[in-house]
């Protein structure tokens, strides 16, 4: 028992958990079902690796210059709470409840490929780290209610896994709009902010907003360099980053600076910031330039008419300056919540940089390709809402984790979690019961809403060819 443990453990932390390699084998899977030549698979796993590489290169030194702009707001507003991280609370949860999270990340990537094989939702989850970051919530609120073993594994892995293969299902309506048909589905556990995005986007068409998109805002020709979407966001970045820094302060970027000038260390970071967005934007082209095509094998052999479920940078070439828009406006929603959770009686959460990037940018995207810019502006501020308020309610679920100044960020974990720990306050069978209707609830609603949008163009008529050339003419 403890042989096959080791292996599942290796299997998971070695392999599931880094996307990279995860995405090059199932790359390199694809097109030896495909039979393509010797070079062929070298090449197309290579590059599909090294894209994911440059993607995650280009998200930590993003990472890294978001740092101090999460100092410099707590420091300027003299803000204390918890902060929504899910690196850092993984990490912590990882001492206790290590073990069970790698059965339940195995298990459950093993119960979305079953359920994408058998039921019209055809979608494989293939974004690692948060399949990894799932388990673990899911591990952490079961174990601390008690439910241990054999049925904590149970348990999270039929969440996990249903999880996995719905939540594509359920927001890629949008995702077709987003990426005009581009041949791969959207996986990031933040799906519920984004179907909310897209929804506002809706609503605030119908009321007659403006249907200018955010990539159509006429730029006056005096500062036509704006147009390049990389500009755009590297100077606003800049302009934020200095401003926030004269509010703070030198002595709080002291010690992050090293003796050097504050506002100096401030620029660099933003200038840092422009590279790491320019940096994922080529992973992203390297990446859907060859998983897609190679992920026909894996469609037409394993799980027949699949789609890729891939992480969410992969949709911001096509609306780049919807990005930042959703960036500045789900940051601004979550500053808002927070002066809302006191009144509430919640635990203070302070504005994580990270979860309101990656989350509301990509938020952003989705409520400008239903609303145009406003639709981006009012679904990323109510997607900034959600990661505050939700994180807030999943740590009264989360045992002596709760107690801790960190939390995770993204809507699903806390919903998943939050669901998962109401069970599991029912007792024993209260969580089977809840897990089991809720599993049968959500395929029911994702292939309701699969089988409605397959007739028009088909999931297996989506062309993957054009995935590298709709990001290449956006980005």
């Amino acid at each position: 028992m403890n042989i096959v443990l080791a292996i599942v453990q290796f299997i998971v932390s070695e392999i599931l958990s880094k996307p990279p390699l995860l995405v090059g084998l199932i790359a390199l899977l694809g097109l030896l079902v495909l039979r393509r030549p010797v070079s062929e698979l070298i090449a197309g796993t290579l590059k599909t690796i090294v894209g994911f590489l440059i993607l995650t290169g280009g998200a930590t030194i993003l990472i890294g210059a978001l740092a101090p702009l999460g100092t410099m707001v707590q420091a300027g507003f003299h803000l204390q709470g918890v902060v929504p991280t899910n690196e850092a609370i993984v990490s912590l949860a990882q001492k206790a409840f290590g073990a069970p999270t790698a059965l339940i990340m195995a298990f459950g990537f093993l119960v979305n490929l079953i359920l994408a094989r058998l039921t019209p939702v055809k979608f494989v989850f293939l974004t690692g780290h948060h399949l990894f970051y799932m388990a673990t919530v899911l591990a952490v609120v079961l174990g601390s209610a008690g439910i241990t073993g054999v049925h904590q594994v149970i348990l999270g892995a039929l969440m996990l896994g249903t999880i996995g293969t719905v939540m594509p299902a359920l927001v890629h309506p949008f995702t077709r709009k987003v990426t005009r048909d581009a041949g791969f589905a959207l996986g990031h556990f933040n799906t519920f902010g984004y179907i909310t995005s897209g929804l506002v986007g809706k609503l605030v068409r119908r009321l007659g907003a403006p249907r200018a998109s955010a990539e159509d805002l006429a730029v006056p020709e005096g500062i036509s360099f704006l147009r390049d979407s990389l500009v755009m966001t590297t100077l606003t970045m800049v302009i934020i980053y200095l401003v926030l820094a004269i509010i703070a302060g030198p002595a709080a970027l002291a010690q992050a600076a090293g003796g050097g000038n504050y506002i100096m260390y401030a620029l660099t970071q933003a200038l840092t910031f422009g590279a790491g967005v320019a940096i994922i934007l080529v992973g992203v082209r390297m990446i859907l330039a060859e998983i897609v095509p190679a992920f026909r094998g894996i469609a037409e052999k394993v799980v027949p008419n699949a789609l890729p479920a891939l992480d969410c940078p992969t949709t911001f070439p096509f609306a780049p300056n919807a990005v930042l828009i959703g960036f500045i406006m789900s940051l601004l929603g979550g500053i808002v919540g927070l002066f809302l959770m006191g009144p509430l009686g919640l635990a203070l959460i302070i504005p994580g940089m990270v979860p309101h990037f990656f989350d509301g940018g990509t938020s952003g995207v989705y409520g400008n390709s239903t609303g145009g810019w406003l639709g981006a502006v009012v679904g990323a501020f109510i997607n900034g809402l959600l990661i505050t308020l939700l994180p807030a309610l999943l740590l009264a679920f989360m045992g002596s984790f709760g107690l801790a100044n960190t939390t995770f960020g993204d809507t699903d974990f806390c919903l998943a979690g939050i669901i998962t720990g109401l069970g599991a306050k029912a007792g024993f069978f209260g969580s089977y019961a809840v897990v089991v209707v809720l599993t049968i609830v959500l395929l029911a609603l994702a292939s309701f809403v699969t089988l409605r949008i397959t007739p028009r163009s088909g999931l297996q008529e989506e062309t993957p060819a054009t995935a590298q050339e709709t990001a290449e003419t956006t980005a």
